[in-house]
């Protein structure tokens, strides 16, 4: 039996059934000396869709979309060490006697929940320079955001990390042996907690989209702030299979930080809705001037 209950029938099938779903290994091509990383590509590709759409979406709010180039650079330099910074502090046992790998962001380890805190504290010095109202400048980038998520999970496929605990289950996960936990070597099957994560943040995307363009009358914030729900409904539940998550103490990280999230967003929404009153900005009336610098 598994460690939850389930009948581990992973002995009695053919290699070539349980390699159906199975990771090709985390290089896409050598060039040489050169290796392309599939976990690069993907973070690249999120980068590069993540800026198409911001633009898109900004030009509909009345914003200079070229300004999203140069957010997108600040996003980079706020978010991804933010993301590792995070994780390596969560993995400290581990870092700190292999100094070496702190910066080997291609060998997977890096937090989302560190993005947001480090590409919030971007978009909030970004809007303030450039005087746009930070909960108009969110609302564009949580579609963005979720949707680079819903991308970059698959970084953890093609590294062979961030599963679930194992299973039987029609759509389970290959895991290489030199990938498992020492405790779970003898189980080949796991739950693919990332195609998880996935779609959900699929679904999510498609949530906002539809508020973002069906919904004219949303105030500032509100795009956020159902992000920062829904998105955190689906991590807490998800988290709760994962067997590498971080932990503070015996606490979950993730699963803390996504009930903080859900508060604050729904905290986020009676303000706007019940208490009818607007979120407070980083840029005020008088940074704007007579118009939206911006527009």
């Amino acid at each position: 039996m598994s460690v939850t209950g389930l009948v581990d029938v992973s002995h009695f099938l053919p290699a070539q059934v349980l390699g159906l779903f199975t990771s090709p290994g985390p290089i896409l091509v050598r060039l040489g000396p050169v290796a392309i990383r599939w976990y690069g590509l993907l973070i690249a590709s999120a980068v590069f869709l993540g800026l198409a759409l911001a633009s898109f979406l900004a030009k509909r709010r009345a914003i200079n979309p070229d300004l999203m180039g140069d957010l997108v650079v600040w996003l980079i330099v706020g978010a991804i060490p933010m993301a590792r910074l995070y994780y390596v502090a969560f993995r400290w046992e581990f870092y700190r006697n292999n100094l070496q790998e702190v910066i080997a962001i291609w060998h997977g380890g890096i937090a989302i929940h560190g993005a947001i805190i480090g590409g919030t504290i971007a978009t909030l010095l970004f809007a303030r320079l450039n005087a746009i109202p930070f909960w108009k400048l969110a609302d564009i980038l949580a579609p963005c955001t979720v949707m680079g998520q819903a991308i970059g999970r698959w970084g953890n496929f093609f590294n062979s990390e961030a599963f679930g605990v194992p299973t039987d289950l029609p759509w389970r996960l290959y895991i290489p042996i030199d990938r498992r936990p020492l405790e779970l070597r003898e189980f080949e099957t796991f739950h693919p907690t990332f195609l998880y994560e996935s779609l959900w943040n699929l679904g999510v995307l498609a949530i906002l989209l539809t508020i973002f363009f069906r919904v004219p009358k949303a105030k500032p914030g509100t795009l956020i702030c159902v992000y920062a729900i829904a998105y955190s409904l689906g991590r807490f539940w998800i988290e709760g299979l994962r067997i590498d998550s971080l932990y503070l103490g015996p606490l979950r990280i993730a699963q803390v930080i996504s009930l903080v999230l859900i508060g604050l967003g729904t905290l986020g929404l009676v303000w706007l809705y019940a208490i009818g009153k607007p979120l407070p900005d980083v840029v005020t009336d008088s940074c704007l001037g007579d118009g939206e610098a911006s527009t």
